[in-house]
């Protein structure tokens, strides 16, 4: 494997000045109250309200964004206009599945290492409450056969070739949720993975209970602090990620069937990510523009890594993005203070922990010569994963960053490490630090 050198660590600094999310409100079985478009302006609104800069004073603005819905193409363009940036600041989207929120962040600490931009909003929203139903290609061609046809008689025979099975709803979510070129879908990769590591139904769980135990006590503790309360049109307000279970136990997981492959799969509900809403903006700023608008600084983006890899083995996403980075710097575990690696599933990553100790692993699919030190789960996702908080796709990749940038605020720690696994094989990572 050659650690090629990034132009985040070789160009202009990136800091980040400020960030803020909006809660993640579980899906109930129906659409939720805010579409992406509202989760991001809510919490961007607050966002810009305490900056010393209006919101024109933007180069651009960057979200990432899976599923918007057909009012909000160009979602980042929407929510642009919505904040008040004005007609002149650029705005556009990006897709990279779940890593989406921090490929939006990639794309503008590029920009700003290169000298392209100064100051960028960038982030990410999904509401996957309002993922689409749609009407398969039977349907599609009757409606076009039945508009296009100009007499009585012509209208009846469409009619008459009606089918009811024709409503046969397409499920967006689902579709999505599954790569097209294997065949499976994302809780039968974790299935994989945890065949392959060796990871016991009884750990899955142990794991899902910790994730939520540790979001639990950090919104007792007021340790997440980046959440901005949203307000629905019926007035209610909305300030915590409602999808905590406090009283999660390993007895009460053990009950629930397997989700993906009955009836000996071992992937469940409870040991999965949440469909969740959610949203999360980031101020990315060069020197320069901290300078010009006495901007605090809560971090430094330093390096960003993508890695390829099997979509059937996608839940290892991070390991192999991760490593390229740590061997760029010259580093072992110990030197990342904090970490967040993604709970798109416990399975996945708890494989990824084995992956990332195993010398056959780093060997051969790594080309290193060794395995790293274990990670200490101990400084891993230490407030709360997508577990217990929930997984909105186009959000999560931020949501990360932010909250590692808070958690080495709060802890006074120097180095962290976010990395999510995506749909379709593939992995992001982004290394940051706490400026002191």
């Amino acid at each position: 494997m050659a650690a090629q050198p990034n132009p985040l660590a070789t160009g202009r600094p990136v800091y980040v000045v400020d960030g803020a999310r909006s809660p993640f409100l579980r899906a109930r079985n129906k659409p939720g109250p805010f579409h992406a478009s509202d989760l991001a302006f809510q919490a961007g609104r607050a966002l810009l309200y305490r900056q010393p800069f209006s919101a024109e004073a933007f180069d651009q603005v960057i979200l990432g964004c899976v599923m918007p819905a057909p009012h909000e193409i160009n979602i980042a363009r929407v929510v642009s206009l919505r904040l008040g940036c004005g007609e002149k600041v650029p705005a556009w989207t990006v897709q990279r599945n779940c890593a989406s929120g921090m490929q939006a962040l990639d794309c503008a600490a590029q920009d700003i290492a290169s000298g392209r931009s100064e100051l960028v909003l960038a982030g990410g929203t999904e509401a996957m409450s309002h993922a689409p139903l749609l009407f398969g290609t039977a349907m599609a061609a009757w409606l076009g056969t039945f508009s296009s046809a100009r007499t009585p008689v012509d209208k009846l025979k469409a009619a008459v070739a009606f089918r009811p099975a024709f409503l046969k709803p397409v499920i967006g979510l689902l579709c999505g949720l599954t790569d097209p070129i294997v065949g499976l879908n994302m809780g039968q990769t974790a299935e994989i993975l945890a065949h392959r590591f060796s990871v016991s139904r009884e750990e899955m769980d142990a794991f899902a209970v910790r994730s939520h135990q540790r979001l639990a006590s950090a919104t007792e503790q007021g340790r997440l602090d980046e959440i901005e309360t949203v307000y629905d049109e019926a007035g209610k307000y909305h300030d915590h990620d409602d999808g905590c279970r406090p009283d999660s136990s390993v007895e009460k997981l053990a009950k629930l069937r397997p989700a993906f492959e009955r009836p000996f799969g071992k992937i469940t509900a409870g040991n999965s990510a949440q469909i969740t809403d959610g949203a999360a903006l980031l101020i990315l700023a060069s020197e320069e523009a901290v300078e010009k608008y006495k901007l605090p600084v809560i971090g430094q983006i330093r390096d960003s890594q993508w890695a390829g890899l099997d979509p059937s083995q996608m839940g290892l996403g991070p390991v192999h993005a991760m490593a390229p980075i740590l061997e760029r710097h010259g580093f072992d575990s110990a030197d990342i203070d904090y970490w967040e690696i993604n709970e798109a599933f416990a399975a996945q990553v708890q494989s990824c922990l084995r992956a990332w100790q195993s010398e056959d692993f780093c060997k051969d699919e790594l080309g290193l010569m060794h395995a790293f030190t274990p990670i200490d789960e101990e400084r891993l996702n230490v407030d709360g994963g997508g577990v217990s908080l929930g997984h909105p796709v186009g959000a999560s990749g931020a949501r990360i960053v932010l909250h590692l940038l808070k958690t080495l605020q709060r802890e006074g720690a120097q180095r962290g490490m976010a990395s999510l696994c995506i749909g379709g094989g593939q992995g992001g990572a982004m290394l940051v630090e706490r400026i002191v």
